[in-house]
This record gives structure tokens, C-alpha cells and sequence, in this order.
């Protein structure tokens, strides 16, 4: 509709897939060069995880143009299935012929494990991709996992990618799935855009659907996205769309702020609690509304059953589900009390409480910086930019930089981080905050304290040796189950190198060999955890 009169090529906001439209976030191009590794490294399982909209399936069709030409892919798309069905669907995928009417999961297998061999010997490489993996039972996992017992001395004759929501790394871990989950070579949990990434997202897509003149959308349009949406690609796409059609309604240039909220209100429905709570709506007027909602006939379990919230909602009160699409009662419930994290947090006060994690006392006269001040209690100072899966991966306590809707910044302290809900401190005070929230306010700047081993030195060289070698050596040991090297073999040396990049793949790390603050400190996690966590079940001690 509004192409040809912004000068458009093509619907530059369409959610489907599209590889030419991908933008390279951060976040994004870590998560393929994990994809990438994994495929290349002939482990068993690759595990993709990320909230609804992220970008798991754009990423996982860039992945198709970076395999190997001998490759030989199977998608499964729809994962509700039985155990038969499954087996069934793998074979249909790849080709595989099975006598008509079949039911008995053995001629299945049987077949599979007859293709995957023939394949290798002809110099093939068998890729299985599930989409959705969080709807797979435990029956059809362990299936799956059974699949993948056929090896050669180098690798496994079937490599299997599971894309997923986040339920799916909680399905994962229960018991009956452990030997699943130790053989997932490489995993990677997607987050949101950054709020600096959403402009460019923007703009790259307007590019590539041929925009050859101005901005389409202001500054401010561009800052209020990221509020409205938490960086999640699919809401801004579905958004920004309806925010074009509006524009050219109206006979604008370009969308502004009224016209990108009036798009919102649209794509999430009119008469939308999520809008009304995210306004700034004040407790007196939110009991109004939901009096005269309740006097015109709806009932309260209308109101959970048939509202559809295709955008996120944010509030203080933990959920079972990352993501809704219904309004429940404990949202009803947080009209009447202050919502978000939103706050007068002062730097000191953050810092305050990142220093009583650690237990210890500052000086309000010291005028040194809080890293200067935590180096002279032993502690090393790690201040970066990231995102919540970069804190998972450290387990520790940090400050982070937020803004509030008027743009202002202020600073909190996230103390814990479990599932899908975070204690976060700002100023005197402590809250718990579902996580999206904390994507929303959060500009991805952080700062954490840790404690670094004997010997501590910011690089290492090829052919090192001493105290710090020794810790490392030990560390790997007990990831990789062995025993540590002789003294006289611990080395930093190539082998040394190449357990590096393995562990850094395997938690989420850029596979880079060095052994930086990131590397050390998720080693350290792995064997025994010194100072405060944010999740005390992370990791090993």
C-alpha cells in the first residue's frame, strides 16, 4: 500500500525470514558463529535458544548459506509430534524409504542408521534442524538423543540444531534429559536488540527494500521503539509497518512520535491494558477504567481468555511463561501499584550495593572510582557492554546503566538473576523485576567485580608457564573430566589454546583462545564460586 509512495521497492517490515534483511547485531553474529562452529566441530547437539521474536529462524537460514557443500539438511518445523511421527518426518526429510503403513519405530531406525552410514561413506554430512524444540516431549527427545549414538572415531554421522524458546532450557535440565544435555556441544541464548541497534535495524531493512531518500522514521520514534518493544525484532517490524501505513494515510514524510504510538495501539489492540500500564497511567485512573470495564459486562475471564496482547507486559510479579499473550489477574493487579523499574537511582547508591555483595564497606569521601576502589580490595574491575545472557555466563553481581521513559539515565544493581525474573536495587530500595523489563530501561552498559586467580595477568603468551597456566590446566581438567597435566606439561601451548576455544564455545563465549576476564571467570564458576552469584544454582562448587 504505501511502496510506491515512500519510494519502496518491497514491504521492507514483512516477518517472514528473509536472509536479505538480516542486520548483524551483536547478538546475531554471535549466535551464527556459534551455529557455525558447532556444525564444524562434528559434535552431536547445537542448541539455539532466544524469546519469541528474536531471530532464531532469520539466523538459522543464514546459517544454510555458511554449510559445508556436501551437507545434507533435514528441517523439522512443527515438533508436536509422537515418537513414530517423528522418526517418520526425519525420513520423509532426508529422503529415506520406509515400507508403506509402517508403525514400528525399529524399521524407522533401522532405516535412519542405514542412511546416515551410507551418507558418510560418500563423504556426506547428515544435519537434522528442529524449530520450536520446546514443544518436544521427553520421549521424542530421548529418541532423538538415540540417533546421534552412531560415531565414527571423529564425529557423529547425525548433527542435530534445536531452536527454541526459553522453556526449552529449563526442559533440558531435568534428569531424565541429562544425557541430552551433555552432549550439546555449543549453546546460545539470543537476546534482544540493543538500544543502539535499533535505529540501524531500521534503517538496514528501509535499505534493503530500496529507500534511496531521508529518513522514514525520526529520532524520537526510533528511542520510543525500544521502550515499546524491548528490542524484539518481530514487534518492531510489526510495529514499524503499521507506523508506515499510518504515515502514508496522513499524506507524512516520515513517521513521528503520535503517529508510531497510534501504530502501537493498533498492533496491540485499542483497549489494551499493556498500552494503558505503559503510558504511566496513574492507580486512580486505572481503577476507573477497570470499573467501568467490569460495568460494561466483561468478565474478568473474558478478559484473560480474549484479549490478545501481541506485545510484551511488563511488571514486577515473576510469571511461569516468558512471554505472554493473555492478561491474567497478576497483571489486573499491578494497575494498583507502581510498575517497572523506573527509578531516581543514583551511581553511588549502585555501587554501594555491588560493593555489600562483596561485603564490603566503602568511604563516601573516597573520591577514586569504585574500579580503583575494588582493585585495592583485591577485586578486578570487569566494565563492558552486553547483555543479560553475558551476565548469566558470569554469574556475578553488576551495575547497570538504565534510562527512563524521558530519557534519562539512572543506575541499578542486578543482585540476583533466576529464570525469568531478576532482584534489582535502586537507590534504598530492592525489587523483583521480570527480566523485560530490565531489557527495556537497560542501554547494556554494565560494571561486576571479580576475583582473579593467583598470578593474574591480562595476557597470556604461546608458551607460557607458572601459577596461572597451572590454575588453567587445572580448571579444564575438571570441565573436560581428567586429570590435570604433570607439571612439566602445563604449558600454554596450542593444545592448551584449542581447550580454550572449546570451553568458550560451550558457554557462550566468542571462541577467541584468549584467556580474557569473561574466560576466567566462567571457569571459575565451573569449579568452585568465590564471592557473591546471581544464581546460586549456576555453575559448580
Amino acid at each position: 500500500m504505501y511502496k510506491e509512495y515512500f519510494g519502496l521497492k518491497e514491504n521492507p517490515f514483512s516477518i517472514a525470514p528473509d536472509p536479505r534483511y538480516f542486520y548483524m547485531s551483536k547478538g546475531h553474529s554471535e549466535a551464527l558463529a556459534h551455529l557455525v562452529y558447532g556444525i564444524n566441530s562434528d559434535g552431536g547437539f547445537i542448541l539455539l535458544t532466544g524469546e519469541v521474536g528474536t531471530g532464531k529462524t532469520t539466523v538459522c537460514r543464514c546459517l544454510l548459506d555458511h554449510l559445508p557443500e556436501n551437507a545434507e539438511v533435514a528441517f523439522i518445523l512443527n515438533p508436536k509430534l509422537t515418537v513414530e511421527e517423528l522418526l517418520a518426518t526425519i525420513c520423509d526429510e532426508f529422503g529415506i524409504s520406509y515400507p508403506e503403513g509402517n508403525t514400528s519405530n525399529k524399521v524407522f531406525v533401522a532405516a535412519i542408521n542405514n542412511y546416515l552410514f551410507n551418507a558418510h561413506e560418500k563423504g556426506k554430512r547428515a544435519i537434522l534442524i528442529i524449530e520450536e524444540a520446546q514443544h518436544l516431549t521427553i520421549d521424542v527427545l530421548e529418541q532423538i538423543r538415540l540417533l546421534t549414538n552412531l560415531e565414527t572415531n571423529q564425529r557423529k554421522l547425525l548433527q542435530i540444531v534445536l531452536l527454541g524458546q526459553p522453556e526449552l532450557r529449563r526442559l533440558l535440565v531435568q534428569p531424565q534429559l541429562r544425557q541430552l544435555n551433555q552432549r550439546i556441544t555449543v549453546r546460545y541464548h539470543l537476546a534482544p536488540l540493543l538500544k543502539e541497534e535499533i535505529p540501524v535495524y531500521v534503517n538496514h531493512r528501509l535499505s534493503v527494500a530500496g529507500l534511496v531518500r531521508g529518513q522514514l522514521f525520526s529520532k524520537k520514534p526510533l528511542a520510543e521503539l525500544y521502550r515499546l518493544t524491548g528490542g524484539i525484532p518481530r514487534l518492531i517490524n510489526m510495529i514499524c509497518d503499521r507506523a508506515l501505513i499510518g504515515a502514508f494515510v496522513q499524506g507524512k514524510d516520515c513517521v513521528d512520535n503520535k503517529t508510531l504510538l497510534t501504530a502501537t495501539r493498533e498492533v496491540s489492540g485499542k483497549k489494551n491494558f499493556w498500552w494503558i500500564m505503559r503510558r504511566g497511567v496513574t492507580p486512580a485512573a486505572a481503577a476507573v477504567f477497570l470499573f467501568l470495564l467490569l460495568a460494561a459486562g466483561a468478565s474478568l475471564y473474558y478478559v484473560q481468555k480474549q484479549w490478545a496482547l501481541p506485545v510484551p507486559t511488563f511488571n514486577t510479579t515473576p510469571r511461569q511463561q516468558p512471554v505472554s499473550t493473555e492478561i491474567d489477574p497478576v497483571a489486573l493487579a499491578t494497575l494498583e501499584k507502581p510498575v517497572g523499574i523506573a527509578g531516581a537511582g543514583t551511581r553511588n547508591a549502585a555501587y554501594r550495593a555491588l560493593f555489600s555483595q562483596w561485603q564490603i564497606a566503602i568511604d563516601p569521601k573516597d573520591r577514586r572510582s569504585p574500579c580503583e576502589q575494588a582493585i585495592e580490595r583485591g577485586l578486578q574491575c570487569l566494565d563492558d557492554k552486553g547483555n543479560l545472557n553475558d551476565l548469566r555466563q558470569m554469574n556475578k553481581p553488576a551495575v547497570l546503566k538504565m534510562i527512563d521513559e524521558s530519557n534519562s539515565e539512572y543506575y541499578g544493581t542486578i543482585l540476583s538473576l533466576t529464570g525469568d525474573t531478576a532482584v534489582f536495587a535502586i537507590g534504598d530500595e530492592t525489587r523483583t523485576v521480570d527480566i523485560r523489563e530490565i531489557y527495556t530501561r537497560w542501554l547494556g552498559d554494565y560494571t561486576l567485580f571479580w576475583k582473579a586467580p593467583y598470578k593474574f595477568r591480562n595476557k597470556l603468551d604461546p608458551g607460557s608457564r607458572g601459577p596461572l597456566v597451572t590454575w588453567l590446566d587445572q580448571q579444564l581438567a575438571v570441565v573436560q573430566g581428567r586429570a590435570a597435566r604433570p607439571d612439566d606439561k602445563q604449558v600454554f601451548d596450542n593444545t592448551m589454546i584449542k581447550e580454550i576455544r572449546e570451553f568458550q564455545m560451550t558457554t557462550g563465549l566468542v571462541p577467541d583462545g584468549i584467556v580474557g576476564a569473561k574466560t576466567l571467570i566462567c571457569l571459575a564458576n565451573m569449579t568452585g564460586i568465590d564471592g557473591p552469584v546471581l544464581n546460586e544454582n549456576s555453575g559448580s562448587k
